[in-house]
Formats: C-alpha cells, structure tokens, sequence
C-alpha cells in the first residue's frame, strides 16, 4: 500500500511538473540566466565581455523565432527609423570608397539633396571629413561622420572632378527622405506607370496624388509596379488600397494572441477613382503590405495581378519598447485579406530536427473566393491572375553587377564624358560598349558561365571519388568547350549587359527617375503586360 501511495505522489510530481505554465517556465528561464551571468561575473578566468555575450544571447534567442522579431538596442534607433520611414540625417548621396587607403568617391548624390545643393557631382573625391583623413577608414566609417542630425554642418575637404581643384564644402545636413515612389510618368497608349519600391509614412497620400496627377494628363489604365518592393506600413497599405475602393471597404484583419492584436483595417478615405483600370506587377519579392495591396485588390476583383507568385510574408510586427532606450520589434499577428485569406508561406511555428523551416505546401493550402466568385488560395504568397515571363539573366550579368564592375564602369564613364542626352535619346554606343569591354577585362571577377560552374564542382566530386583520372579526356575535351575568353563572353551577353549600364550612367547625370526611365526601355515583363488579353479589354 505505501509503495502504490508513493508512486501516485511521484506520478502527481510529474504531471505537476509537466504542467508547469508559460509564467512558472518564463520565470525559472529567467532566474537562470541571471544567475549565469553573475556566476560568470563573479568567476569567470578573464574579463567578461557582458555586452557582447548578452547581445548574441539575445539574438540566438530570438533566432529561433522568425527573421522578423529583432531587438534593436538604443545606438542603433537610427536604423530602425530608415526601416519604418525610410529617413536619416545626412547629406543626401550614395558613396563609394573602392581602397581602404584611398579618398571617398560621391557616386550619386540625390535629386535635391544637400550634397547637390551644395555643387557635389559624381566623381568628387572626399578626402577629409570635419579635418579627418578618410585614409585608413572603412565606407561605413566614413557615411557614418557624415551623417548627422539635421541642421548641424559637416566639413568636406573635395578634390573636385573636372577641374582637379582642391576645396573645402561646408554642406548643412538635412533630414533625407528616401523616396518610396521613384517614379510616376505616362507611357504610350493612355497607360499610367507608377513604381513604388516601399511602403513608409506618407506614400499613401502622395500616390493618391500622383493617380491623381496622371489622370489629368489622361491617363486611361494604371500600372502600379509592386516587384522587389518588401513593403513596410500596414496603414499605408489601406491608404494605397482606399484610393481605388468605396470608402469603409475592409482591406485587411489581423489576428494574434493579444486582445489588441486582433483588429480589422477599412478604408476611411474617399476613392480617388473605382473604375479606372488597375494592373498590379508583383514578383517574388513583393512582400508584407506589397501583397495586402495585391491581396485586397484581387480579393475585391478591383485589380488585375500580374507577374509571379508573391513572396508570402503574412506576418505583422510592432515595435515595443524596452529598459535603456532598446527597442523590440516583434511578430504579434498574421494578417488576412478581405477573403480570409493568409499569404504566410513559411511555417515558423513547425521547425524540423535541424531547426530550418518549411515552405507551406500546396497541398495544405486553402481555397477562398474573391467578391466575384473566383476561386483564390492561401498559404503561399499571392498568385497572380495573368503569370508573366521574367527575363533570366546569364551568371556572368550577376557577377558584374555583385562585383561592381558595371558600377565602377560608370564613374569611369563620368570622368571622361561632361555630359550625355537626354534620357529619351541616351544609348551606348558600340564604341562605348568596347571601351567597356577593355574596362571589365582588367578586372578581377568570376566570368564563369553557369555551365561552367558546375563543371568544376563535378571535377572536384569526381577526384574526390577517385574518378578524374579515369575520366581525364572526357573532362578535357567537355572543359575546352566550356571555357570561354572573358571578352567573347562580355560580347556574347551584350545585349544583356548593355541596360545595366545604361541605367547606372544616366543616374548618375539625371537622378533616379532616369535610371527607371531606362528600366522601362527593356522592361520584357511590363512589355507583356501592356499587349495581355486583360489590358486590351480596357
């Protein structure tokens, strides 16, 4: 009797035990931690890094949450602010600082920046910054002296591109703006084209504006280009949606744990047109308040989606507030378009052994109907209505542009051209395309083709096995007809090559909007789009 008696005791300690609440396991994780670190204070054989040890302790354990919910201590607020407004102080202009050892190269300033204002151009070397050498500093060194709160000055020593002149520029710092519609312009046939690359405090408003705009200069059919946009503010998702949708239309519902989290989103706003025509270009890298816009749209039959299936972010984060001025920016709902649909693809929540996660697959997702009765799905990003063929670029296109050749190129460019036409008339030459050619040739990178590629990675598989001998005339005869000289290549992938370039010359003489008007130029996808069945209806 007193064994039964004991073991019901030890059985009722184990069910207590594994029915300890979320608070009690919270608590005691706590309680530990804290006594670690002050065992390790107390104890440990050398100088304890505290700041170190707990900051990647806070990272790998929120690691194992999802990308999105990070901490962000008080020194780095600044970028927390360019992630939700897309804002910082400064001068306004993309640098570049090619040699540890060498001057800071001004690579594109801004349309309207304090650095255009004060007469910096592509191709000004920085040598000082405030009386300090920039030689021995890193870029990032270097951008942060010159970033700033607005209204303070900062003091460049500048030898000047064209004359060579050396000169002090005292450039007065301003809040900059990095603008979430880069563009906005009519294209032929009546067609409206707005590119949106964000989603920050404001851009609600000014694309209701720019619509707006264009419908005075007759625009007929917009096109809202949503690719590589990763989105941003929720609220500004429903303010872009409220300008194409009766007032008081839901747009999106989010759903979490907490009370507060729970919610629902309309539009509070009157349209700007319901029945102008609207096409919205997605990608795979279109996420986040990018697919509530598409999601909505398609939910209520408002818009044509055209493209590639989304990236599936349905996840809504918010920013609390934490000891010492850090801040936690934290994952508290899933959003749900009108339909009741989540685009979330990827199941955070369900780890495999390895703790990598899992796309949701196609044969868990649900179906859900739009306001018209078609039939559209969750689980997976949004799909669009009229798929769209994306142009696939060569290895060799990739390795200039993630080497900086094509970049480099164009401050080269700059140096020995005072100025090209206008955008509408600029093209490069053959002759530029050669000068080109003997630039990239003098240049380290991996020219490889992707045949190429793996090639050597099989090679290098095959003497592992011990095979490459065996097989030695076979893989030379394959390798001879793989390789390829680095000008017959750069000469074969011209027409490829040719718009990057173009873009990142006209940038640098016209701002952004002309590095957009060249990307229209070539655009195979938008071409698509304009002559589709859909588009002809309009």
């Amino acid at each position: 009797m007193k064994r039964i008696l004991t073991l019901i005791v030890l059985l009722g300690l184990s069910l207590a035990a594994g029915a300890q609440s979320p608070r009690f396991k919270l608590g005691k994780w706590t309680e530990i931690q804290t006594a670690i670190l002050q065992e390790l204070s107390r104890s440990y054989v050398d100088s304890l890094p505290i700041d170190r040890i707990e900051r990647r302790g806070i990272d790998a354990m929120l690691e194992n949450l999802d990308p999105y919910t990070v901490y962000i201590p008080e020194e780095e607020n600044e970028n927390l602010q360019m992630m939700i407004n897309r804002t910082y102080g400064g001068i306004g202009a993309v640098i570049y600082k090619p040699d540890v050892q060498g001057n800071v190269i001004i690579n594109e300033p801004y349309a309207g920046s304090p650095a255009q204002k004060y007469g910096l151009v592509c191709g000004d070397e920085i040598m000082a910054i405030d009386g300090e050498s920039v030689v021995g500093l890193t870029s990032q060194q270097c951008s942060e002296k010159m970033r700033g709160d607005p209204g303070t000055q900062v003091v460049f020593r500048v030898k000047k591109l064209r004359s060579g002149e050396e000169t002090d520029v005292v450039v007065t710092r301003e809040r900059i703006r990095l603008p979430d519609i880069e563009y906005a312009g009519m294209l032929d046939g009546g067609v409206g084209y707005i590119s949106q690359t964000g989603f920050a405090e404001g851009v609600g408003t000014e694309l209701r504006q720019r619509v707006q705009d264009l419908k005075k200069q007759g625009m007929k059919v917009l096109v809202l280009d949503l690719r590589g946009n990763g989105g941003g503010l929720m609220n500004e998702a429903v303010e872009i949606v409220s300008a194409f949708v009766p007032r008081g239309s839901v747009v999106v519902s989010a759903k979490g744990r907490e009370p507060h989290a729970n919610y629902t989103m309309k539009t509070t706003r009157e349209p700007v047109d319901t029945k102008l025509p609207v096409i919205v270009l997605v990608d795979s890298g279109s996420a986040s308040a990018s697919e509530i816009v598409a999601g909505a749209l398609q939910d209520m039959d408002r818009a044509t989606i055209m493209g590639e299936r989304t990236f599936g972010k349905g996840l809504v984060q918010s920013i609390r507030s934490l000891p010492y001025g850090g801040e936690l920016k934290v994952t508290t709902a899933k959003y749900y378009t009108p339909s009741g649909r989540c685009v979330q693809a990827i199941d955070y929540a369900q780890r495999r052994p390895d703790g990598s996660v899992a796309h949701i697959p196609d044969s868990l997702t649900r179906e859900f109907k739009t306001a018209h009765g078609r039939s559209v799905r969750d689980g997976g990003g949004i799909t669009p209505d009229v798929e769209l063929k994306f142009h696939e670029y060569s290895r060799l296109t990739y390795s200039l542009v993630s080497y900086g050749i094509i970049e480099q190129y164009a401050l080269e460019y700059v140096r020995k051209h005072a100025s090209i036409p206008p955008v509408k008339e600029f093209h490069l030459s053959d002759a530029d395309y050669e000068d080109f050619i003997a630039y990239a040739k003098g240049r380290e990178f991996d020219y490889r083709s992707s045949a190429k590629t793996y090639f050597d990675r099989a090679k290098e598989e095959l003497k592992l096995d011990g095979l490459d001998e065996t097989m030695k005339p076979q893989l030379d005869a394959l390798e001879q007809v793989l390789n390829m000289e680095k000008e017959e290549f750069l000469r074969l992938k011209k027409d490829e090559i040719v718009p990057f370039i173009e873009e990142e010359i006209a940038v640098r003489y016209y701002f952004q909007e002309a590095g957009v008007e060249i990307r229209i130029r070539y655009d195979d996808a938008l071409r698509q789009a304009l002559v589709s069945e859909r588009i002809k209806q309009y």
